[in-house]
């Protein structure tokens, strides 16, 4: 099967196996969102376990 070149984009595969996203809203409407809440939305974060499975079959070939 094929890589998902999207999905490759949106999510990052640690060594460990662990697989992060960022976080959604982080452009939008951002006038009202405080310092701190931006600041936060340049993190990268865990993905569910659950939905990590579904992901990993499509990003690892």
């Amino acid at each position: 099967m094929k890589t998902r070149k999207s999905i490759t984009k949106r999510f990052k595969l640690t060594k460990t196996g662990k697989l992060l996203r960022r976080l959604s809203g982080a452009n939008h409407y951002r006038v009202k969102k405080s310092g701190n809440r931006i600041r936060k939305g340049r993190k990268w974060v865990l993905v569910n376990k659950s939905e990590a499975k579904k992901i990993k079959k499509l990003i690892i070939k």
